[in-house]
């Protein structure tokens, strides 16, 4: 009895903490959307389409155990681990994106298929947990480019149609969209017989880990977490001989999930076999951490996000660059380059989006190698354009520094523009340095070649075509002498 009253307990405390861990066996999913999605699996796995990402942890540089690809929305990115991976744009409406391959091509049409069907399944959930205030909802997945298949979905009996036809009140509808609208997936594959090394789960025994309890990052705050799950099952992984690890089969894959911070209330390893997902909903992501447990077989997943994109898009740093590039002017006869104000608020303004194109975007681009090539080459326009946006910023950092030693200038001001600039100066000095080195570490050589980093922007003092060196030591001390001279 005793026995019994404590499994209940353990039961209850499970439901209460854990409420809002969705599971869903393969069998609820269409046998048709199992195909497509696995093929498209395998289909880039065979064009090695998958790559170990080089991530930095307290000042360190690491080569993930997992491979992965980013797809998703044109012109998103993702940044984990102070990596920003850009999306594989999926095959979208009014974007014109040449794939390498049809195969590839129809692997990203796949995935945004699934990504519209765990979009159903997300918002049929949340209601489900009346973690959403209305029961009636508006199906919002299901756009053009996707209506006949989601139509067909629903004549399989996947999505009611009293669920995904009804109206709403206007801001619970946009609630619910923010919330499970996926912009992208990311997606992992491991085998974990190729693995000389395992971490052991440190908490509750669970065995080999083939990532570390951790939170999503950078998601729009409450949104759900969705990922199908492909473990390439054979006759040779059924069910393991060995002991079982508090319960769980090592042979199969697990999803782990714990209160965050919290090592008393017992986690769970919930067991995840070829083709079934799981939803994390609602805040299930900030108050609690997951991991993934490592089976024997190969396993794909496909992890969809709303990811936090008000700084993270295309269409969003091409903005920054324009707004700094409106205190650039042409005189029209000598067509001599002259800036417009030289306020402290607006060069500290110019400055720091300088140091985000760079920084951000061009050399996180490169520094990924050529990886995006295997799939399409639509990320080279953008990226040549934004680098044209930083040339222009370079000259403009010359004109302040020009403007700055001049005598005429206001003491006050002159003074107050120099300091203000020798601190967005002394951040680009430190961090040039630092993804120089990050590109010739050790984690970095290891890459296989194509994937090596490339450290771009990069040119040398006898390059005439740039306005300043691209070490500022020189540039910096004589801003601090020049302030010293001032005061």
């Amino acid at each position: 009895m005793k026995r019994r009253a404590g499994e209940r307990e353990k039961e209850l405390k499970w439901k209460t903490k854990y409420s809002k861990l969705i599971i869903r066996k393969s069998d609820t999913v269409p046998e048709e959307l199992h195909q497509m999605v696995q093929e498209g699996f395998l289909t880039l796995q065979k064009h090695d389409c998958f790559f170990q990402d080089l991530v930095r942890i307290k000042g360190k540089d690491f080569v993930t155990p997992v491979s992965r690809i980013l797809i998703g929305n044109p012109g998103c990115t993702y940044k984990y681990l102070n990596t920003r991976l850009f999306t594989v744009p999926w095959p979208t409406k009014g974007y014109d994106i040449k794939y390498c391959s049809p195969q590839i091509h129809d692997a990203c049409k796949a995935l945004i298929r699934l990504n519209d069907y765990l979009h159903i399944e997300a918002v049929k959930a949340l209601q489900g947990q009346n973690l959403f205030e209305t029961k009636e909802i508006k199906d919002t997945t299901v756009i053009d480019r996707e209506q006949n298949f989601a139509t067909s979905l629903t004549e399989k009996g996947s999505v009611s149609k009293d669920q995904s036809s009804c109206c709403v009140p206007e801001d619970d509808y946009i609630s619910l969209k923010n919330r499970t609208s996926y912009n992208l997936t990311l997606l992992n594959y491991m085998d974990p017989l190729q693995m000389l090394y395992l971490k052991q789960e440190p908490y509750f025994g669970m065995g080999n880990m083939a990532v570390s309890w951790h939170h999503d990052e950078n998601l729009v705050e409450r949104s759900t977490v969705a990922v199908y799950s492909y473990s390439c099952e054979g006759s040779a992984v059924a069910e393991s001989n060995e002991q079982k690890l508090k319960g769980r089969d090592p042979a199969v894959w697990h999803v782990g999930l714990k209160v965050a911070w919290d090592i008393e209330t017992p986690g769970l390893a919930i067991p995840l076999h070829q083709g079934d997902f799981y939803l994390m909903l609602d805040d299930l992501n900030m108050t609690h951490q997951h991991c993934v447990l490592a089976g024997f077989s190969p396993r794909f997943s496909s992890t969809h996000r709303v990811a936090d994109c008000s700084r993270g898009t295309l269409e969003y740093i091409i903005g920054q660059c324009e707004l700094a590039l409106q205190n650039l002017q042409t005189d029209s006869d000598s067509m001599a380059l002259s800036l417009k104000s030289l306020e402290t608020a607006v060069v500290k303004q110019v400055e720091e989006i300088h140091n985000e194109v760079e920084f951000e975007w061009l050399r996180q681009f490169w520094f990924q190698g050529k990886r995006y090539l295997k799939f399409t080459d639509w990320w080279l326009k953008p990226m040549a354009k934004l680098e044209e946006f930083w040339r222009k910023m370079e000259i403009m950092t010359s004109l302040v520094l020009s403007e700055v030693g001049k005598e005429e200038q206001i003491k006050e001001q002159r003074n107050e523009t120099i300091s203000c600039f020798l601190l967005v100066l002394t951040e680009r000095q430190r961090l040039r340095k630092e993804w120089t080195a990050r590109c010739q570490s050790e984690a970095a050589e290891s890459l296989p070649e194509d994937q090596k980093p490339e450290c771009r922007p990069f040119w040398t003092d006898d390059e005439c075509d740039m306005p300043l060196p691209y070490d500022l030591e020189e540039v910096i001390a004589n801003l601090q002498n020049l302030v010293q001279w001032v005061e």
